[in-house]
């Protein structure tokens, strides 16, 4: 990704935690520097004011988007950090790593609070529930686990994907979670209960990226190079959307559900703005927010 896409990213990331404002094209004001290897992932607490970044270099950064300045760096996982996600308080964040396990963050004092361990390969991916209370984490040993992120403590093993588990979403009521795989299938699970509730199919390859938008909707990126858009109560592809390059491997929603920016294996971002089926993809070139009124 080169640095105009990565500060595309960074500014897109940066409005969704403020939720609020619209967009326009611009020039990219800063860059984030500090990691001394490839960066996998981000997040950004829901003001909007912070980021953290996780990195081949075993560690994750903090970062103050206002003035683009390192506030700590965050240091505990053996191998490289796979993902991250920040709990909606905007207090704590939980990565996961190729050293199989996930870690509970402080992100005032950059303490680590937990180790949540009991994967058997590398966590892929990692998600909060929208009260903050639980994650859930896919992983390589064809799993998904729901952790208590207060005690530290697993809660159910989420059995049933044969393959290794790439990514995992959670709906906006907090009570259900989708999974993708290299088995090729979407899987629906209840939370509260740890049962798989459907196989949800639809494109002929693997899914690499999943989000659910406010609505229900859930929008998957595949290897087959096409976005689909299902809804989840009545599971059958509503729109779908064709790209040239044939990995779809990050989706970032805006608030109302209709816009959204996916990253794909060329370096390039890519914005559909509406759910129609018509929206036409574009390349981000540098985005940032419009002032608030």
């Amino acid at each position: 990704m080169t640095e105009e896409e990565a500060g595309a990213w960074k500014d897109w990331l940066r409005d969704q935690g403020s939720r609020s404002r619209p967009f326009a094209w611009g020039r990219v004001p800063q860059t984030l520097a500090g990691h001394s290897d490839e960066v996998l992932a981000m997040a950004v607490t829901p003001d909007g004011r912070r980021a953290v970044s996780a990195s081949y270099c075993k560690t994750l950064e903090l970062w103050d988007l206002d003035s683009g300045r390192e506030l700590r760096t965050l240091e505990g996982h053996t191998r490289e950090v796979t993902a991250v996600a920040v709990t909606p308080d905007g207090r704590h964040a939980v990565s996961a790593s190729f050293d199989r396990t996930l870690k509970l963050w402080d992100l005032d004092s950059g303490r680590e609070i937990h180790t949540l361990e009991g994967h058997t390969r590398q966590v892929n991916a990692v998600a909060v529930t929208p009260d903050g209370r639980r994650a859930v984490s896919a992983s390589s040993d064809h799993t998904l686990k729901l952790w208590d992120l207060d005690s530290g403590r697993e809660i159910h093993t989420l059995e049933g994907h044969t393959r290794q588990v790439l990514a995992v979403a959670v709906t906006p009521d907090g009570r259900r979670a989708v999974s993708t795989s290299y088995d090729e299938t979407l899987r629906l699970w209840d939370l509260d209960s740890g049962r798989e509730l459907r196989t949800l199919e639809g494109h002929p390859r693997w899914v690499r990226a999943v989000a659910v938008m406010p609505d229900g909707r859930l929008v998957t990126g595949s290897s087959d190079g096409t976005i689909q858009v299902t809804r989840l109560a009545a599971p059958v592809s509503e729109s779908e959307y064709d790209y040239e390059p044939a990995l779809n491997r990050v989706i970032e929603s805006s608030a109302d559900g209709k816009r959204y920016i996916v990253g794909v294996r060329n370096g390039e971002l890519q914005r559909l703005q509406e759910l129609t089926g018509e929206g036409k993809p574009g390349v981000l070139q540098g985005l940032r927010p419009l002032p608030s009124r």
